[in-house]
Order: structure tokens, then sequence, then C-alpha cells
């Protein structure tokens, strides 16, 4: 085995610039391939990660425009979600929904502290809120039961809305008493600061900012988790159920699809995968062609070795070589080639994914509005880019192999007079 080797190395040594294109597109190939397969985790990483801010199982349900005319009523008709709509929901849909609340809004709000003041919206919420939207405390808690069924003046403030107001220290905030206009309520909570959204929203209790500011039987918008849809199917049967029910109360065409808007985050959640396994199929089909223009440039030139090596094969076959010692030579240089240049590329890649991750994996984007991610992660696992360069190796094998065959099947007479 050491003679073969040693035969290999100086076979490759003669022939540098044969090495050199066959190493190259080996490495090539490997090193495209888990490039483009991190770059493409790392954009999927951070979709899906912006994407999960809230739990799959929920919905949220808007008021909207009637498109049909029904009941004697004519189309164009608003459509304002109530109080009783709320109730419809709790009551009539138990076998699904696990919690239900609302969401009422109240802009133009100013939010005093000693001499600071930061401009802001009221959110009156339900503290089913927190667990659907993934809203995350930094100091203190989040609306409770207790706060809905006595409508006290308490409130939820967003950590950089608390900068403003204590720029040195705004957790201190927590537990003291600022102005929201002319009325007094007080900080029972901070929530994490979200760099994606820029939020300026402040919680309050649903009840509190309903009876302060008189919005009568207006609940804005209702939202709610649910079990028991574990399919697009089930999905739409209860969404086609809940429309006709919430319709019906407002005297609307119960397939109205316009009246109602329902935001269903399972399903969005669902069309989200399909689109992602549609990209990583797309670009596992790419790497895989450019893997297999390595793949041919390994054959094209181990073809133009065994020419090249025609006289030397005749020779050997003369002196009393076997067809299976020359089909071992050429096959066993191509294994170790396609191996040591396919290693060389699966390095490459793991470091060029590597400063990927370390320059824009996780790096925050300023759009002016907000802050986002556009790479989470932008790496492939150790045990992809070991199977990719096993797979070169092998098709590099396989490639060796044809020429390999037609060598060992040379007559020593035809090798000898080819030129």
């Amino acid at each position: 085995m050491t003679e073969l080797i040693s035969e290999i190395w100086q076979t490759t040594r003669r022939n540098k610039l044969r090495t050199s294109l066959t190493g190259f597109a080996v490495a090539w190939g490997i090193f495209m391939l888990i490039v483009l397969l991190g770059a493409g985790n790392g954009l999927l990483n951070a979709s899906n990660e912006n994407n999960d801010r809230y739990v799959d199982n929920s919905m949220m349900i808007f008021g909207g425009q009637t498109s049909k005319a029904y009941d004697g009523l004519k189309e164009g008709r608003e459509i304002s979600l109530n109080d009783n709509d709320l109730q419809v929901t709790q009551a009539r849909f138990t076998q699904n929904i696990d919690k239900a609340g609302a969401i009422l809004y109240e802009g133009g709000a100013t939010i005093t502290f000693g001499e600071n003041y930061v401009s802001s919206s009221l959110r009156g919420v339900y503290p089913m809120f927190a667990e659907v939207n993934k809203t995350k405390i930094a100091v203190g808690r989040f609306i409770n039961d207790i706060d809905i069924h006595d409508q006290r003046k308490v409130l939820v403030i967003p950590e950089n809305q608390a900068r403003e107001l204590v720029p040195n220290n705004p957790r201190s905030l927590l537990g003291k008493t600022v102005r929201v206009g002319e009325m007094a309520f007080t900080v029972v909570g901070l929530e994490k600061e979200d760099k994606s959204s820029m939020s300026t929203d402040v919680s309050v209790p649903f009840t509190t900012l309903k009876t302060i500011y008189n919005r009568g039987d207006h609940v804005g918008r209702i939202v709610f988790s649910f079990h028991g849809l574990e399919s697009e199917a089930d999905n739409e049967a209860f969404e086609k159920r809940y429309r006709a029910t919430i319709n019906r109360q407002h005297r609307a065409a119960p397939d109205d699809e316009e009246s109602i808007w329902i935001w269903n985050r399972f399903t969005q959640a669902l069309q989200m995968a399909k689109g992602t396994n549609i990209i990583q199929t797309a670009l596992w089909i790419i790497g895989l062609f450019t893997l297999l223009s390595g793949i041919v440039g390994v054959s094209n030139i181990m073809l133009i070795t065994v020419r090249e090596r025609t006289r030397e094969f005749g020779i050997r076959k003369a002196i009393g070589a076997s067809p299976a010692s020359i089909l071992r030579i050429i096959i066993t240089e191509s294994i170790i080639i396609t191996g040591f240049f396919g290693y060389i590329g699966m390095l490459l890649g793991i470091l060029a994914n590597l400063y990927m991750d370390a320059t824009l994996g996780s790096k925050p984007i300023e759009t002016g509005l907000f802050t986002t991610t556009v790479f989470v992660n932008p790496t492939v696992g150790i045990g992809t880019c070991v199977a990719v360069t096993v797979v070169l190796i092998i098709a590099g094998t396989i490639a060796g192999l044809m020429p390999a065959l037609k060598a060992a099947r040379i007559r020593p007479i035809v090798a000898l007079m080819a030129e």
C-alpha cells in the first residue's frame, strides 16, 4: 500500500496542473454547496425568529365591511365587534377555544413622570394577551384578572418608553405613579424591549380603558387561543362556522368573508412551513447542481488522465501487470485526490459560514422605524458537511471507475501504439 501511495504521489507531482484542476473542481463544488446551504439557513432562521412572536394556535378577529346585501340591508356596512360577539365567542365555541379576550386601542396618550413625558397609545387587554403574543416582562408583572375585575388604573409600559421617563434607571419606575393625561396610573410591570417592532403601546386593563374612555360595547379586536384544530381543513371548517355565527350577530350574510377578517396564525404557520420547505428544496437542488459540476469536472479530468497514461498502462500490462492492479491505481488515485480536496472544500465552507455567522448572524439592521435581523445562525450542521463530502468522494470514485475499466481492458499492443 505504501508503494501505491508513493506512486500516486509521484504521478500527481508530475501532473500538477491536472491535479490542481481536479482538486479545484472538487473543493469548489463542496465549498459552494455548504456556503449556499448556510446562507439559506441563515435567512430561513431569521424569518422564523421574526415570525415566532406569538403562539401558532391563536386567531385574531377584526371588524370589516359587508360585501353583500343581506336581510334587507345593503352591502358596504361597517361591522364593529362588540361585547355580544366576545360573549358568543366564549360561550359557543368551547369545544375548540381555550381563552378569549379583546384588544382595544386609544391613541394620543401622554404619559408623564416628573418633568419627563412620552407620547404613546393605550392598549386595553386581557391577561391572556401576554400568553398569545409571547409578551416578555423585564420586571414586575402583566395585567391580571383582578385588574380586569376591579378596573384598576395600572399599566405595563415598554422598557424603551420607561427609559424616556427615567433615563438613568428605567426599572425604578416599577411601582411608581405616572400620569396618563389627567389620570394617575400605577406601573406594575415593564415589558421587555422588542426592537423588531419598536412598540410604544402601553398595556392597561381592558375594562379600565373601556370605562375611562366611554367606549360603550365596542371591543376592538377579538383574540383567542384554541385546540383540536390540527389540519388546514379543520381550521377552514372552524373559520366558516365562526364567521357565520358572528355575521348573523350583525345581520350579514353567513358566507360574507369581508364582514369580518380572521387572522389565523396556525394556517399562516403552515404556509410559512410550506414556503420554507420549498426554499430549502430549491437550495438543495441548486447546490446539488453545483456539486454535479464538480463531479463532471472530476470525470473529465480522469478521462484525460487515462488517455495521457495509455502508454504507461500498456507497458505495465506488457511486463505482467494485471488489469486489477491498473484498476486499483486509478481508483485509489481518484479516492485520494477527491477525499483530500473535498476535505479542504468542506473546511473552507465551514469557515465561510462561521465568518457569516460572526459578521451577519443575529446582527440587527436599523430600518429607521424598527430593528430587524436578516441572518440568524447561517451555518450548516457538521453532519451535513461530512455527508456532502462523502457523497462527492463516492461520486468521484464512480467517475474514475469508468476510465479505469477502459484502461484495464486495453490491449498492451494498442496501448504501446498510442501517442
